[in-house]
């Protein structure tokens, strides 16, 4: 029991640790050295939890895709209104991210430029992707879109624009646009 304890909070540090590196650096800037000495763990210690750094890059897209939407889905909760106030309200989650770190645009789609066309770190962000239209094409949906379909792509091409527009600009008044801009799309989808 103490064992697994263990492991379990050395593992938390390992990807604690990685997260914040990758996502300031990207997949490629970061070698295993860094996330050792970043998590403060012994080589083998990482290796026992991920044998490869391969395996560590998809833990930590995983783990990403899992916060990322619990974020969305927050800030369009916390607006308080329908479908169609979630719609706009989503982007604060981006302010929010912005206010904790600064913008280093999309852990996603800095994975997707990264890594392989074959690799498992794509094969994820392209499931965050899918996972993230699928709950806004709902969203949608109960908003009455015309086109749920529609409408969802183009709020999530808004979501990825402001992303990467606030990583080159470093200005949070992009995802104030952004939203600004899917005030105005829900309004002539619904």
């Amino acid at each position: 029991m103490v064992t697994r304890i263990r492991k379990t909070k050395s593992e938390e540090r390992i990807l604690t640790a990685a997260a914040e590196l990758f996502y300031a650096n990207g997949l490629r800037g970061v070698g295993i050295d860094q996330v050792i000495a970043a998590s403060g763990v012994a080589k083998s210690t990482l290796y026992v939890h991920f044998r490869t750094k391969e395996e560590l890059v998809a833990a930590y897209l995983r783990r990403t895709d899992d916060s990322w939407m619990a974020q969305l889905q927050d800030a369009a909760t916390r607006s308080g209104g329908g479908p169609r106030e979630r719609l706009v309200a989503l982007f604060d989650a981006l302010t929010d991210a912005f206010d904790r770190h600064g913008f280093f645009g999309c852990p996603f789609v800095s994975a997707a430029v990264e890594a392989d066309l074959d690799s498992e770190a794509r094969a994820i962000t392209v499931r965050h992707i899918e996972r993230r239209q699928a709950w806004l094409t709902e969203l949608s949906e109960q908003a009455g879109a015309a086109d749920p379909g529609v409408l969802a792509r183009h709020i999530g091409l808004l979501i990825d624009g402001a992303l990467a527009s606030g990583r080159l600009l470093q200005d949070r008044t992009v995802v104030e646009e952004a939203k600004s801009a899917a005030r105005l799309l829900v309004t002539s989808h619904t």
